[in-house]
This record gives structure tokens, C-alpha cells and sequence, in this order.
């Protein structure tokens, strides 16, 4: 009995120790240290921020880029097709790019916040990031920055809508529509609308970089970065 027990002992070590080694290869290792893993995934991010997220704020960085460019909510859709249908498409392009100019505003306020959230980020947040899928980096951002950037956001595309005449454009445009017959009246107010897609542009054009990051070896513009980024491909 006796024996019996302590081979159970040795068998629960050998299969612990197993556990143990499979854990340890999964973190990085390879002779950075944890600051070197930190660093390198804050200079990631701030990567992201200038490839990317700067681009947004320049004229045209939403109008013009197919991937975030602003649309008209489902409920306006219906305005935009009537208007182009009748022979207003140069009305109707107008309101896009107001909406577009908006966020483009909006988006030159975010670098402070994003800048605070990499300076937080922990060497756990590091290791997670690291390890995880392959937007982690920007789901980081998301959860560190996404309801401080909404309220940074909002009024500044309020205000950015009566700056550009944004306010007397859309009546103009919902005026023309209401006075079609046999159609139904709308006045939506865009501003959470448009705020919440600026928002959602910045998250996707972070995790594009994220994603040239993790994949592509020439998109690792130091030795920092593929020093950590090398210990991603390795997991």
C-alpha cells in the first residue's frame, strides 16, 4: 500500500512538473527581460498610433479611406438613394464629407488619452498582449481609452458640425427629402452616431498595424520590436 502511495506521489511531481515546464514555455523568455517586453509592446502601440491613428485626423483621413470612411445611418440611407435618384447627388455627397470632416476633427483630440493608456501599461498587460490574439494590443487600448475618447469626441464633433455649417447642411438635405411626396419625415441627431463610428475607425486602423506587426517581420522598424515580437512567432 505504502509503495503504492508513493508512486502516486512520484507520478503526481512528474505530471506537476510537466504542467509546470508547458506554463514556463509559453511565457517569454529568450533573454529579455520583462521592461524589454513592455517597452517593446508600448513602441508597438505607439506605432499604431502614429502610422495610423494621425492619418484619421488629416483632411480627408476618414472621407477618403474606403476602410473607415462614415456613412449615413440605416434610417438615412433611404435620404441619400432618393437624393441621388432625383439629381441631387452633390447635395448628398456633401452631407457624407460633413460627417466625415467631423470625425476627422475629433480624432486629433485622442492622442493624449491613447498616450496615458500605454504609459499604464503593465508588464502583465505587456505579457497578455504578447501572448494573445492578434488584436490584443488594440482591445487593450479599447478597454484603457474607449469611454474617455467617446466624451472627448462628442463635443467636439458637435461643435465641429456647427463650425463646417454641418447643422444648416443637413436641414437643407432633410428638407429637400421631407418635401418629397409620399415620403416619410426624418430628423435624426448624428452626433452620438458619427462619434461612435470615429471611435470605431481609430480601433481598426490600430489593430491593421497591430496585425502588420504580428505578421509581417519588415513591419518591425526596430530592434526592440523584433526582439519582443520575434518571442510572439516562437509561441
Amino acid at each position: 500500500m505504502i509503495k503504492k502511495i508513493i508512486a502516486f506521489i512520484l507520478l503526481f511531481q512528474i505530471v506537476s512538473c510537466a504542467e509546470l515546464q508547458q506554463m514556463a514555455s509559453n511565457l517569454p523568455q529568450q533573454g529579455l527581460s520583462n521592461f524589454e517586453i513592455a517597452g517593446g509592446l508600448k513602441e508597438a502601440l505607439d506605432k499604431g498610433i502614429t502610422e495610423q491613428v494621425s492619418k484619421l485626423a488629416l483632411k480627408d483621413g476618414f472621407y477618403k479611406n474606403q476602410m473607415v470612411k462614415i456613412l449615413l445611418p440605416a434610417e438615412l440611407q433611404k435620404v441619400d438613394a432618393t437624393l441621388r435618384k432625383i439629381g441631387l447627388s452633390k447635395v448628398a455627397d456633401e452631407g457624407l464629407k460633413v460627417l466625415n470632416r467631423a470625425a476627422e476633427d475629433a480624432v486629433s483630440e485622442a492622442t493624449p488619452i491613447f498616450v496615458n493608456a500605454i504609459k499604464g501599461l503593465t508588464i502583465t498587460d505587456a505579457k497578455n498582449i504578447l501572448l494573445g490574439n492578434k488584436d490584443a494590443a488594440t482591445m487593450y487600448l479599447k478597454t484603457k481609452t474607449e469611454a474617455a475618447l467617446y466624451q472627448k469626441f462628442n463635443p467636439v464633433i458637435k461643435n465641429s458640425f456647427r463650425k463646417v455649417g454641418a447643422d444648416k447642411i443637413w436641414k437643407n438635405i432633410i428638407t429637400r427629402y421631407n418635401n418629397i411626396p409620399l415620403t416619410n419625415n426624418v430628423n435624426p441627431n448624428l452626433t452620438d452616431y458619427v462619434t461612435t463610428q470615429a471611435l470605431s475607425g481609430v480601433y481598426k486602423m490600430i489593430t491593421i498595424e497591430e496585425t502588420k506587426i504580428r505578421t509581417n517581420i519588415q513591419s518591425r522598424t526596430s530592434d526592440l520590436l523584433r526582439k519582443v515580437f520575434a518571442l510572439q512567432d516562437k509561441k
